[in-house]
Formats: C-alpha cells, sequence, structure tokens
C-alpha cells in the first residue's frame, strides 16, 4: 500500500489554460507537445501582415506569404481570399476599389473606364460617349471639329460655327472671297442682276451687294437713254432720263442738243426747227 501511495504522489495535476491565456501561448503549447510526441511542426513562413508564423492555410501573393483572412483589400478591407485582385504600389485592391481609384474617368459620363478606352481632346472616353455635341452620332472616319471644348461632327460643326457665303448662305469651307465685310463662294461672287463674274477684279457696290457696271448705273438711274451705256462724268437729265451730252440729239435730224433748247413731242427730243416743220 506504500508503494502505490507513492505512485499516485507522482501523477501531474492536469492544467486548464486560464482565461488569460492568448493565442500565441495556446498555439506555443501545442507545438511543444507535438514535438514531445516526435512530430516537428515547421511554420511555412511570417504572414505579410501580422508578421506571426503561418502553420495552417496561407496565400501567397505579391511575394509574399499572408494568413488568408489577412490578404484583404488596402481600401476596404474585403478578405480578398482566391478572388482576383490587382496590385499597385505593392498593395493589393479588390477590383471595384482599383477601378474607382486608379482607372481612367470617361469626361462624358464621369465613371472609370474598365475596357477599351478613347483619347480625344486631352480627355478619356468610354468609345460609346464620345460623339457629337449637337446631333449625338457616333464620330466615323470623318473625325470631328472641337469648338469650346466639345467635339462635333463636320456636318454640325460647319453649320453651327463655319462663316456663311454671303450670296447662298452656306457654309463656306475651302476657297472663298472676302469683300462687302462678308465671305463668299467664288462662284457665287457674282453681278446680283446679270449674275456675270467679275473678270476684271472689279465690281460696284450697292447696298451690300456687287454689280457690274452697267447693271449698278441702271439701278442708280445713271444709264444713258441714249446709247445704253453708263454715264461716268458729266451727262445732261432730260424728259425724266439721262443722256450723255453727245447723245442728247434730235430725234430727226441727230443734230446735238442742249437742255433747256429743244421740244419733246412723244417721248422723244427735237430741235425747235425740227419741231416747227413736222409738228406745228
Amino acid at each position: 500500500l506504500s508503494h502505490l501511495g507513492q505512485m499516485q504522489s507522482k501523477v501531474s495535476p492536469v492544467v486548464e489554460p486560464s482565461p488569460g491565456s492568448t493565442l500565441e501561448s495556446i498555439l506555443g503549447d501545442l507545438t511543444q507537445e507535438l514535438q514531445d510526441l516526435g512530430i516537428t511542426a515547421v511554420p511555412k513562413g511570417d504572414c505579410a501582415s501580422c508578421r506571426k508564423p503561418i502553420a495552417g492555410k496561407m496565400i501567397t501573393a505579391l511575394g509574399k506569404t499572408w494568413h488568408p483572412e489577412h490578404f484583404t483589400c488596402t481600401q476596404c478591407g474585403q478578405e480578398m481570399g482566391s478572388s482576383p485582385f490587382y496590385e499597385r504600389g505593392g498593395l493589393a485592391y479588390c477590383q471595384e476599389d482599383y477601378h474607382q481609384l486608379f482607372s481612367p474617368r470617361c469626361a462624358y459620363c464621369a465613371a472609370p473606364i474598365l475596357e477599351k478606352v478613347l483619347t480625344a481632346m486631352d480627355k478619356t472616353w468610354h468609345p460609346e460617349h464620345f460623339f457629337c455635341a449637337h446631333c449625338g452620332k457616333v464620330f466615323g472616319n470623318d473625325g470631328f471639329h472641337e469648338k469650346n471644348g466639345k467635339p462635333y461632327c463636320q456636318k454640325d460643326f460647319l453649320a453651327m460655327f463655319s462663316p456663311k457665303c454671303r450670296a447662298c448662305e452656306r457654309p463656306v469651307m475651302d476657297n472663298y472671297l472676302s469683300a462687302l465685310q462678308g465671305v463668299w463662294h467664288p462662284e457665287c461672287f457674282v453681278c446680283g442682276d446679270c449674275f456675270s463674274s467679275f473678270t476684271t477684279g472689279s465690281f460696284f457696290e450697292l447696298d451690300g451687294r456687287p454689280y457690274c457696271e452697267l447693271h449698278f448705273h441702271q439701278r442708280q438711274g445713271s444709264v444713258c437713254h441714249g446709247c445704253g451705256k453708263p454715264i461716268t462724268g458729266r451727262c445732261i437729265s432730260a424728259m425724266g432720263r439721262r443722256f450723255h451730252p453727245e447723245h442728247f440729239i434730235c430725234a430727226f435730224c441727230l443734230s446735238q442738243l442742249q437742255k433747256g433748247t429743244f421740244r419733246d413731242h412723244g417721248d422723244k427730243a427735237y430741235c425747235h426747227p425740227c419741231y416747227g416743220k413736222l409738228f406745228v
């Protein structure tokens, strides 16, 4: 009996972990017990986040090892596990936060551009959002024109912003003439009455329109009633008409008349002798 009592005195009591024991001490005790049983527990590496050994599952990413629960998005803290992630500056981001933080923004809708990006006017755009600011059509091979920071198709740009021809009021795109405080298509800069071009380069202006010499004087009433040509020098006004002095002649004898020394009959002028012979 005394021998049995001695054996009982050598049995060590079981020590329960105190509530204050940390996870590290528990893992340390477990590792020691495994070693006592002849099992060697070798850590797989230290977690890049918490700097503690990894004994179970782990994630390898960014050239480092992590506890699965510690491999999280730098921005939102979401555990990423095996989900796709983006790396920037040695940090990991979930897909949504990466695009919100770093992807280019569309100049039209301001949303991140996730796939194809179009660059124009020193800005980035979703390809489907780069369209004419007036008609809304996506630009084709004709390209676009910029005005006040907005893109326009060629048709709308010309209609809205190009100078208009003074004659036809269509946009002037290529060759043009500048005259009478406006621009003109070369083919539109013609006499306002006979539509003849000004081959000599000279023209006459009346009410903002160009005219050839003849039709300018016709409109001004300064065409000789005798010869039908413009009067540019001295003239005689008689019977409500104008004449070159040498063309104001007697309708019968064709002698040159002077203003105030003629008689008219039937819309014609006569010298006094011929008038007396014919009508007195």
